[in-house]
């Protein structure tokens, strides 16, 4: 399990930490947006969603090799949901800028997906 985790863990932090800093720096200070949450929120949603499912997909890789794929399908549908929960409360307060809310969470959500979907594609394709 480590095997597979280590290579994952040196891309996964770095990705992280720039798309973090990037995001932080357009919000803070050259856009200067006033959001529902933090970058620092969403972030530690996207992160830790990413690492739990990715961990689960290897648990999943090495004892039930053939599953890795639907496991991959499940823990999507479950991070969609988890997404929405996470949501609910700026959705249901009256924000004021909701689509500029909105695009700072799911522009990440979004390339933590494909970030996911290029390791599960990886784990499920090694023999």
């Amino acid at each position: 399990m480590q095997q597979k985790l280590l290579p994952f863990l040196k891309i996964f932090l770095p990705f992280s930490i720039i798309l973090f800093s990037l995001q932080f720096v357009l919000v803070e200070y050259v856009l200067q947006l006033e959001l529902f949450y933090s970058t620092l929120a969403i972030y530690s949603f996207h992160i830790l969603a990413t690492f739990l499912v990715y961990l689960l997909l290897v648990f999943v890789n090495r004892s039930f090799k053939g599953k890795t794929g639907f496991a991959f399908m499940a823990c999507s549908l479950l991070k969609m949901f988890a997404a929405v929960i996470f949501l609910l409360p700026m959705m249901l307060n009256e924000e004021q800028n909701p689509v500029q809310a909105l695009m700072a969470f799911f522009i990440p959500y979004f390339l933590y997906l494909i970030f996911e979907t290029v390791y599960a594609v990886r784990l499920i394709n090694t023999k």
